[in-house]
């Protein structure tokens, strides 16, 4: 891994640019190829790898060569309760008086919060809006400046941008390394959002926080000039130590050890004659698994409740994706859940399964 300074920041556009983390050479993580097809392992690789800017914080993608579309997922229940749970928030601090327009950018990942704010008795508009939402969008969003000045035109004067993202003092605390991938350009504290704000006019004013994907925050920001509550100075300070390349790096660290747990975990199941099953095919396992080096031979299949993803395979191994009627029918001793919040949603629809989900991998057997 490389920690020389590059330039050319997504962001303030100036850097330097650091190296906090680097994965070498990954398949896709949103080409899902047809399980009989082009050989696994060789299907073309891409550069993969975070920067860090010294300048304005933004972690970032360092580049992105791919072309793919992933196939579209099914919305977990998880962020579904969620989304209910934010809107409920945000209305009873007085920031949804019930009527006016709203207007989303959108997600690849799918769901909307629209329905939540109609039935509230909002208008959607494709026009600038009294509300505007965005739910895990901006992230996707190559050139992150022409983004933020798009969100704040879209915002009618007196109106709001409620945007959520999933935040860096979680990813780092919790060595979420993998959730680096290709399409994902930006990765925020909240001091780095505030900045992107501030080039498109706009203040984040007040934030909430959730445990989905082990800390997210939802921020409300307002056309400047305006004053920001305690929340913002909350949230700020006790992410102060992702502003330093060597904290981040850790999750250099994490990658390594993550990826050796796993192989080890797969390696010594399998010894044990136990029939190893996953559940989620979702794009920050493709990583994790090519990584580790996972096999079928290891790792028997994986499940997803999407059908455009079913019959396929994980991308740089030879594992298929199967239907999760095929999981319960295989009666696998354990299954590995790479979505640890989906675990209530999962329990509950198949109890068969129950006393065999692995959250988390053991680092040391």
């Amino acid at each position: 891994m490389s920690g020389e300074p590059l330039y050319g920041c997504r962001g303030c556009g100036l850097g330097p640019l650091v190296r906090v983390l680097d994965l070498g050479k990954m398949p896709a993580a949103d080409d899902f190829p047809p399980l009989h097809g082009v050989a696994a392992g060789t299907e073309s690789t891409h550069p993969l790898a975070m920067d860090l800017c010294a300048m304005c914080g933004l972690a970032q993608l360092a580049q992105d060569d791919t072309v793919t579309a992933e196939p579209r997922g099914v919305e977990p229940q998880a962020l579904r309760d969620q989304a209910e749970d934010a809107v409920t928030r945000v209305a009873a601090a007085g920031w949804l008086p019930g009527e006016g327009t709203v207007r989303e950018f959108g997600s690849p990942h799918g769901g909307s919060w629209l329905p939540l704010l109609t039935e509230r008795g909002y208008t959607a508009t494709d026009r600038p809006a009294d509300v505007v939402i965005d739910c895990f969008g901006i992230m996707h969003e190559p050139h992150q400046r022409v983004a933020f000045a798009q969100r704040a035109a879209a915002t009618a004067p007196g109106g709001v941008l409620l945007l959520q993202f999933h935040s860096l003092h979680a990813i780092v605390r919790h060595g979420q390394w993998n959730a680096l991938r290709h399409g994902h350009f930006a990765y925020y504290s909240l001091d780095a959002l505030q900045a992107l704000l501030r080039s498109a006019g706009m203040v984040a004013v007040t934030a909430w926080e959730f445990g989905l994907y082990g800390g997210t925050v939802l921020v409300a920001a307002v056309h400047a000039p305006a004053e920001a509550d305690p929340a913002i100075a909350r949230i700020r300070a006790t992410e102060a130590a992702v502003a330093d390349p060597a904290v981040v790096r850790g999750l250099q660290d994490a990658a390594d050890r993550q990826a050796r747990a796993l192989r080890n975990w797969l390696e010594s199941e399998t010894a044990a004659g136990h029939r190893v099953y996953a559940y989620g095919a979702a794009s920050r396992a493709v990583a994790l698994l090519h990584l580790a080096g996972a096999h079928r031979g290891l790792l028997a299949a994986v499940a997803d409740a999407s059908p455009g993803k079913q019959g396929r395979r994980m991308p740089g191994t030879d594992i298929p994706i199967v239907a999760p009627a095929e999981l319960v029918a295989a009666q696998p001793d354990r299954v590995l859940l790479t979505l640890p919040d989906l675990l209530p949603e999962v329990a509950t629809r198949w109890p068969e399964l129950e006393g065999r989900w692995v959250t988390e991998v053991p680092e040391s057997l």
